[in-house]
């Protein structure tokens, strides 16, 4: 073999494990994409108390924690509301950088998405009409009930699990709002709902006549922020979010909404 065919396959071998070696670190760079916009658009639907509206503009704890983050970021907090059932493919096709709105950690979704660290802890809680308080006291006690959730949600997942709500008649709601108003319109005998939404709806305003049946427990959970696989975004945000906590930040946040009981749980 000549020298030049030495050297030629050299830089052949060397170019191959260059590639190789860039492929072993590859990271989806949406760091700089999202500097580079100044914007993050952020996945939600909306839920008091984790994103909503207040005339035209978004508030919640998930909406402040957000803006906080975007601010030492130097960029701006859109937030675009999604079809839930579409996230993932929504988050994988680019049309959103994130899902920062109440999301649950799963060992499914982790094979779609990468998760920040757990920064509240929820659970799925039953919610009834107050006028049923001594019908629905127990998971068997609502086995062939009229359910709902919202499809693709943990609340859904909760009601499959169980033995017994799962031999209800469940019905999927499109979002979980509007499975606690069909509740309170009579369509319904039980929803399942994330317990943040439900601890800020039942017994106020509309809802007065709604309650949570404590003595039902269902699944514990972990709230979590949702980037694409190999995402940079993860550890940059993991690094601000400790800061947040350091400073108490996050905590006045969690303090503002009523759920420093979740955000003590999650950061002990």
């Amino acid at each position: 073999m000549t020298m030049k065919k030495i050297t030629v396959l050299l830089l052949a071998m060397l170019l191959c494990l260059t590639a190789l070696t860039a492929c072993g670190d590859s990271k989806n760079d949406d760091l700089s994409a999202v500097k580079k916009a100044k914007k993050i658009i952020i996945g939600v639907t909306e839920y008091d108390p984790m994103n909503y509206k207040e005339g035209d503009k978004w508030v919640g704890f998930d909406t402040e924690y957000a803006e906080a983050v975007c601010e030492k970021l130097g960029i701006k907090a859109e937030f675009q509301v999604i079809d839930w059932k579409k996230k993932e493919a929504l988050l994988k096709a680019g049309n959103i950088d994130c899902i920062w709105n109440g999301l649950t950690v799963t060992e499914d979704r982790k094979q779609n998405m990468d998760f920040s660290t757990t920064y509240l802890m929820n659970k799925q809680v039953v919610v009834i009409n107050k006028k049923d308080a001594d019908k629905y006291t127990s998971a068997e006690s609502l086995s062939g009930a009229m359910l709902s959730a919202e499809a693709e949600s943990a609340g859904e997942t909760a009601i499959k699990a169980d033995g017994n709500l799962s031999k209800s008649n469940y019905t999927a709601s499109e979002k979980q709002m509007d499975a606690l108003t069909q509740l309170l319109a009579g369509n319904y005998d039980a929803v399942v709902l994330d317990y943040t939404l439900a601890k800020a709806n039942c017994g106020e305003g509309d809802y007065a006549n709604l309650m949570i049946v404590e003595s039902i427990q269902l699944t514990n959970e972990e709230y979590a922020i949702g980037f694409r696989p190999d995402s940079n975004l993860t550890a940059e945000i993991n690094k601000i979010t400790a800061e947040l906590v350091k400073d108490g930040t996050l905590k006045k946040i969690a303090e503002k909404y009523d759920l420093v009981e979740l955000y003590d749980e999650a950061n002990k």
